[in-house]
């Protein structure tokens, strides 16, 4: 592929677009609900709080992680295509008049988009439905920032300086995570600090999003507490949780007979067809077991102590040759659950909650790569703006036939897809690139965002 020499460069053409899927996609939001739910519950003192809030929801979904970058919604035709469109300074002073109650206001309008979303695409949330089972993941993460000005930013447990992002996904075994709840903290928070209540408006926003079969809430050693299987018990679901290496925690895996642990497929696991079992460096056992003894007698919690142990590494010999073992070392990582899977089954469906972690590193790569103000509320809004457009673009990936691509394979095969504006008749048309690969995604897409709502089927 080599570059012709005859190109002459002339940025003149009032009706081009270079994000022309923002058509479909914005349409999409706009039938599930979103302009609705801002206009009926954000009271934010600003004129036209709608128009500029769907402005940011919108660059985000083109690629935009700044304010500046809000700018790439006003070139070429882009004002025809849609109207109320914002210049990047009068966003960046509607995202500092945000308080702490207006972005409340922004989270449940985010749960209700939510909820909007998957009644126009049912395939959101797959596998929800009385037969299956959903899964919520609980976890945060630090993102760094820079300069002094940052309000709220501290050292967190990561050792760098920046603020805390903790935040609830949604996901089933037939469909990619969506992002239930998420808030913005300060940058030296706890990770378990508010998980109660996060938990809690996580649970309603599942059941309000579709899903009515039984829910298993996951979360990493740092949840390991009340609060989570506290809130989780009482909302009805199973709880999966990694254990702290507590007292009990070693004395309960202490007790673990050497006939009870059981091999498992793990990586570089082989399965033997003479004894129909896996031979692995990985086995898993379980125990019966009560937590947070502790806590008064009223909180503790009898369940099951599922522990996976994995073969220490050993060092190579002098000579470069594996050294012999007398006695297997082992790490041990053990979990506690209410769930009465199967033991296997179990081990497998709390190692999923790494899924939590994809979603976060498609938000680093997207809207969070940066929290661009130095207001602690303006950055919360745009934290709440960017899970309401992570989870547009998720939902427009299942309605394009593209339910497992990642945002930024939507941006780059649906969105960011350039386009020539033509005025016919009282209407515009829109002409798209020929031979697009993936210009039968995009028309699917259009039709779901226009046409009727999908009739569910049971």
């Amino acid at each position: 592929m080599k570059a012709s020499h005859k190109i002459r460069p002339v940025f003149d053409d009032p009706n081009l677009v270079s994000d022309a899927g923002l058509v479909p996609v914005l349409r999409l939001a706009e039938s599930a609900g979103l302009h609705d739910l801002l206009e009926e519950q954000l009271s934010l003192a600003s004129p036209n709080a709608t128009a500029k809030a769907t402005s940011v929801v919108g660059g985000m979904l083109a690629g935009a992680d700044s304010i500046d970058d809000l700018d790439l919604l006003r070139h070429g035709g882009m004002p025809r295509l849609f109207s109320g469109v914002r210049a990047p300074s009068t966003l960046g002073t509607f995202l500092r008049s945000f308080t702490h109650g207006h972005v409340q206001q922004l989270d449940a309008i985010g749960a209700g988009t939510l909820a909007g979303l998957t009644k126009r695409v049912p395939g959101v949330v797959a596998g929800g439905d009385t037969e299956g089972f959903a899964c919520i993941d609980v976890d945060d993460t630090i993102r760094e920032v820079h300069g002094y000005a940052k309000q709220a930013a501290a050292y967190g447990y990561t050792g760098v300086r920046g603020l805390n992002i903790q935040l609830a996904t949604l996901s089933t075994p037939l469909a990619a995570p969506v992002i239930a709840r998420a808030r913005l903290r300060k940058g030296s928070t706890a990770s378990a600090k508010g998980v109660g209540r996060l938990l809690a408006q996580a649970v309603s926003t599942a059941r309000a999003a579709g899903v009515k079969g039984q829910i298993l809430c996951r979360a990493d050693s740092a949840y390991y507490g009340w609060a989570f299987v506290g809130t989780a018990i009482r909302a009805k679901t199973w709880f999966s949780v990694t254990a702290r290496m507590t007292k009990t925690v070693t004395a309960g895996i202490a007790s673990i007979e050497d006939s009870a642990w059981q091999p498992i497929k793990y990586p570089n696991a082989i399965w033997d067809d003479a004894e129909q079992r896996w031979v692995s460096d990985a086995e898993v056992a379980e125990v019966g077991f009560t937590a947070f003894t502790g806590r008064r007698k009223a909180e503790h919690v009898p369940c099951r102590l599922i522990v996976r142990r994995v073969k220490r590494l050993q060092p190579l010999a002098s000579d470069g040759t594996e050294q012999g073992e007398l006695f297997a070392t082992y790490r041990h990582h053990a979990f506690i659950t209410n769930s009465p899977l199967a033991m296997v089954e179990a081990d497998q469906r709390h190692r999923d909650h790494a899924i939590v972690e994809q979603v976060i590193a498609e938000l680093k790569d997207g809207p969070l790569a940066h929290l661009p103000s130095g207001k602690y509320a303006a950055n919360a809004a745009w934290v709440s703006l960017a899970v309401i457009a992570f989870n547009i673009a998720r939902a427009a990936a299942v309605a394009a036939d593209l339910a497992k691509a990642r945002w930024s394979s939507l941006r780059r095969k649906i969105i960011q897809v350039p386009g020539r504006i033509a005025s016919t008749a009282r209407r515009l048309d829109l002409h798209l690139p020929t031979h697009w690969p993936w210009a039968y995604g995009w028309e699917s897409l259009h039709a779901h965002a226009t046409g009727p709502p999908l009739t569910v089927t049971t």
